[in-house]
Formats: structure tokens, C-alpha cells, sequence
């Protein structure tokens, strides 16, 4: 069964009558100013994709990595592991994930017949995982917004090796937090995998890129498993211009950690503490938590009736809001207090 995921407007405006523009659309976690797209020469456009050196530099550069595979997206990868973990080890049968997360992680190891086993803000404790499983680590999280330093993950990362098994860290938004917490510098062992995300931070996701951060091998398997022209040649193009474009890098940082605080000040102010519990996540999202956990779907459906689509957790008992742009807190404000 297909998970629901945010970033589906046209079907929400469908179902509250509410023409697509009219919308302010905060269900995703993508960036609301976006990397200016280059000049792309029509000979791109008109040619099969193709290998791309410049661009592979230009990634392992900004990632800090020695290898990388390039997809149109994580998806793709976190569908193809279970299968390629099982042939590198058919002894592996548990894998642990965080109950709050994105879920096509659990799916997809469900899917393969593993037993899942969840944990919460916490990763679980060593002295539990069996030998040969697989643990999942959201870094930061999502929806949660919950950071692990590098030494922990590292920590984990030995043990993971030490059981023969496999730690995989989704670095999804690892962008807007500082570069120290990254591990992609730290994956020449065969037990760990790092996810990156191209088009959250640069506020592109319909190009369609996500990186693989793994060792040489693992790199080599992934690109004979998912064969030839994974991105488009245009979408190459673009990615390349924005991971070396450092400048504008420090400027996006800038506009999302103040956009972050002013919208994080202004949910506080609209509802009130006494409907708010507390509000987590980065600096592209925020993850309201309420005092009555069942006040999450009255508030969604509220501020559906009024235009404005969040995301409701799987869970239901959270909201999640993207980060928009100033000139739009006015009618954010507006309408979260007229529902409070």
C-alpha cells in the first residue's frame, strides 16, 4: 500500500474545493527559496544523460566523501537495499527504526520480511541488537527534528560492525545543521550507508537528485543495480552549479534559520502555550506537539477549511509546518489564530 506523504496540493485542493492557488502550502519539508537554475545547453536537453565527472566532484566535495552514487532520489535506494543487504548477508532478519520517521524506511525492510523492531527519541540500547540486523538512523530526524552527534552515531557505527550488520543514516536534512554532525566522511567500512538529499536544502525537489555516501563497493553495486541514465542530464546540470555555489549556500543557511525563528514565534504567538506543547525540528521544519494529542486533527481539518495545507503525522497526533517566506506569516498568523 502506498504511504501518504505531504506535497499532494492539487489532490487536497480537489477534496476542499479550494482552487491550487489559493493554498499556502507547508505539507513539505522542502526549502521555500530555491538555487537559481542555470543556463542549460540545448545540447543537454537533447542527449541521453551522461556520466557526469564534474558533477561527481562537485558532490563528493560538498558531502566530504571519497564516493558517491548519484539517483533520481533516496527512494530509489531505500527500496533496492533490503533485497542487495540480503545477498551480502542471509543471516539478517531484525532491523530497528524510529516510531516517528519516514516511513518508507519500515516499509520497505517489512517488505523484504524482516521483523521490525521501533525505538523512540533514543537510539536502542547496544546491549539489545542482534547480531547481523540493521539499524536506521533518521539524522536529524523527521518529524522529530531529534540530532545525534557524530560520536554517537559512530559509536553504533562499530557496533554495527562488530555484529556484522549494517547501520544506515538518512541525512535528509543534514544541510541546515552544522557539517560536524555528518558522518559522510566516515563510511569506508562496508557496514554503513549515508542517504543525502539534493532538492530539501535547495529548495529544488522536482529535479529529482538524491546521493548515496558509501564505500567503493557498495557504490559499485548500487550503480549496476539501478543501470544507466538515473538523472536527467538537465537536472545534472543544476546540481552541479548548486553544490559548488558556497556563497549561496551561507545565504540560504542565513534566510532559513531566520525564517525558522520567526515562524517558530509566531505559531507560539497564534496558538499559545496552552494549546501548544512544544515545537521541535530545523530550520525547514517545525513539528507542533499539542497538550490534547487529539487536537492535531481538528486543527489540520481547520486549516484545510482556510487554505493552508501542513502535514498531519501517520501518527496523528502532530502537525508539521514547512518554512515559507515572510511575505506569507501574515496569512499563517492569521489563520492559526482564528482557529485557536
Amino acid at each position: 500500500m502506498a504511504l501518504i506523504h505531504g506535497g499532494q496540493l492539487q489532490q487536497i485542493a480537489n477534496q476542499y474545493k479550494i482552487p491550487a492557488e489559493q493554498w499556502l502550502d507547508l505539507s513539505t519539508g522542502i526549502a521555500p527559496t530555491s538555487y537559481p537554475i542555470p543556463h542549460i545547453p540545448l545540447s543537454i536537453w537533447q542527449n541521453l544523460p551522461q556520466s557526469n565527472s564534474e558533477l561527481l566532484a562537485a558532490a563528493k566535495h560538498y558531502y566530504q566523501c571519497e564516493h558517491i552514487t548519484i539517483t533520481n532520489g533516496s527512494q530509489a535506494i531505500i527500496k533496492a537495499l533490503p533485497e542487495l543487504w540480503q545477498l551480502k548477508n542471509n543471516a539478517s532478519q531484525h532491523v530497528y527504526l524510529p516510531k516517528y520517521g519516514y516511513k518508507e524506511h519500515a516499509q520497505a525492510w517489512q517488505k523484504a520480511g524482516y521483523e521490525l523492531h521501533f525505538y523512540l527519541d533514543e537510539l536502542p540500547p547496544i546491549d539489545v541488537i542482534y547480531p547481523n540486523s540493521v539499524l536506521v538512523i533518521i539524522n536529524p530526524n523527521n518529524p522529530t527534528g531529534k540530532l545525534f552527534t557524530r560520536k554517537i552515531i559512530m559509536q553504533y557505527q562499530a557496533l554495527m560492525q562488530e555484529l556484522n550488520g549494517l547501520l544506515v543514516v538518512d541525512e535528509a536534512f543534514m544541510d541546515v545543521i552544522t557539517a560536524d554532525h555528518s558522518i559522510c566522511s566516515q563510511v569506508e567500512n562496508s557496514n554503513t550507508l549515508v542517504f543525502r538529499s539534493f532538492g530539501k536544502f535547495f529548495g529544488l525537489a522536482g529535479i529529482r537528485i538524491g546521493f548515496l555516501v558509501a564505500n567503493k563497493n557498495w557504490c559499485d553495486i548500487f550503480n549496476e543495480h539501478l543501470g544507466p541514465w538515473q538523472v536527467n542530464g538537465p537536472a545534472q546540470v543544476v546540481a552541479q552549479h548548486a553544490l559548488k555555489d558556497t556563497d549561496w549556500h551561507q545565504q540560504q543557511k542565513q534566510q532559513l534559520s531566520t525564517l525558522r525563528k520567526k515562524q517558530e514565534a509566531l505559531l507560539w504567538q497564534a496558538f499559545g502555550s496552552e494549546v501548544i506543547a512544544e515545537i521541535k525540528g530545523t530550520d525547514l521544519f517545525l513539528t507542533l506537539s499539542f497538550n490534547n494529542v487529539e487536537s492535531a486533527e481538528k486543527i489540520y481539518e481547520l486549516l484545510c477549511q482556510q487554505a493552508v495545507y501542513v502535514r498531519l503525522t501517520d501518527e496523528k497526533d502532530k502537525l508539521r509546518f514547512g518554512i515559507t517566506t515572510e511575505d506569507k506569516l501574515d496569512k499563517l498568523f492569521n489563520v492559526c489564530h482564528s482557529i485557536k
